[in-house]
């Protein structure tokens, strides 16, 4: 499997698997409280966090390279993975809430794009917004890890 887009396709799949199971499973509940706090603890539950969602990414990527033979750079995956962590941490350092009327992080810019009235009556929307952020990303560094010479 050699075409940039067969490549593109499994990397996207292992980042956003890999996603999935580091964001609920691998992060442990201190730093999912904590992560956002606006002090020490805060930025070490979430560098904690991005450093196991990282790893946990960087397994799946190397297995579905290795299983599909996508044959990726292990340049270009670093770079991918390296674009993925730092857009997670920023977005969970911000915060993904709508808290008492003063958004915080992603949930601001979607405010601010027209998603006030969503996320004030709907609990769900400032975590589907975060995750979407994610998402977003991931097809970003998913096509940094496909591109380039091998």
């Amino acid at each position: 499997m050699t075409s940039r887009a067969a490549q593109f396709a499994a990397a996207y799949a292992a980042l956003t698997a890999a996603h999935e199971v580091a964001d609920h499973w691998v992060q442990i509940d201190d730093q999912a409280v904590n992560k956002g706090r606006p002090d020490r603890d805060g930025v070490i539950a979430c560098a904690e966090h991005v450093l196991a969602y990282t790893a946990t990414q960087a397994l799946a990527l190397a297995a579905v390279n290795r299983v599909t033979g996508a044959r990726l750079s292990w340049k270009r995956a670093a770079l991918g993975l390296a674009v993925s962590a730092v857009t997670h941490y920023i977005a969970d350092r911000q915060g993904g809430h709508w808290r008492d009327d003063h958004p915080r992080g992603i949930v601001r810019l979607a405010a601010k794009t027209g998603h006030a009235g969503w996320l004030q009556r709907d609990p769900n929307a400032g975590y589907l917004m975060d995750q979407s952020w994610h998402k977003g990303w991931i097809a970003v560094a998913a096509t940094v890890a496909a591109g380039g010479d091998r």
